[in-house]
């Protein structure tokens, strides 16, 4: 399976690193490939080295303006002209998406994702995996969308939420077995 994770190029804490790496390690060691934004630094360097030394493919989007960032060594590395065409190819080449811990990039990312499920142009599974309770604010804001109305589909078949690495990596499977 691709997917697609969406999360910070920032050097973070070990509080976000450890759960990063350990996801990575579960879905190398699953045979799985990784779709990502092809940076080499942060929190990206870190998920992408723990799915090589397991054993699993890199692919790669990066931007032109991010391009001396990107990694070598990846099994593919594609450049985009813009972040509007790395989102869309992002996706497009992604079975599944995963939300770690990131910044406006990446709420950017993940937003468009569920406008995409939302109207029903997509039916990959999304997980938002809250570290360290990272989203729990954001959580709360999609259960009261959900609970008001706001959105015209349940928000569990936008979007399943995960504490814990092994529990997103098992809903991808689960969703892709059932799918």
């Amino acid at each position: 399976m691709n997917i697609c994770v969406f999360l910070s190029a920032a050097d973070l804490d070990e509080r976000y690193t450890r759960p990063a790496r350990e996801f990575a390690e579960l879905l190398g060691k699953a045979g799985h490939t990784l779709v990502w934004g092809g940076s080499n630094v942060g929190l990206m360097k870190v998920v992408a080295d723990g799915v090589q030394e397991a054993g699993g493919r890199l692919l790669g989007v990066s931007v032109e303006f991010l391009a001396a960032k990107a990694r070598p060594g990846a099994d593919e590395m594609v450049i985009a002209a813009d972040l509007a065409e790395r989102k869309r190819l992002l996706l497009e080449k992604a079975d599944a998406v995963v939300i770690m811990v990131g910044g406006t990039g990446t709420l950017d990312e993940a937003t468009e994702i569920l406008e995409l499920k939302k109207h029903g142009r997509t039916d990959k599974p999304v997980v938002l995996l809250n570290t360290a309770g990272f989203y729990d604010g954001l959580q709360q804001q999609f259960r009261r969308m959900d609970e008001e109305g706001f959105l015209p589909r349940p928000l569990a078949e936008l979007m399943f939420f995960a504490e814990e690495p092994a529990a997103a990596l098992a809903h991808l499977e689960e969703s892709r077995a059932a799918g």
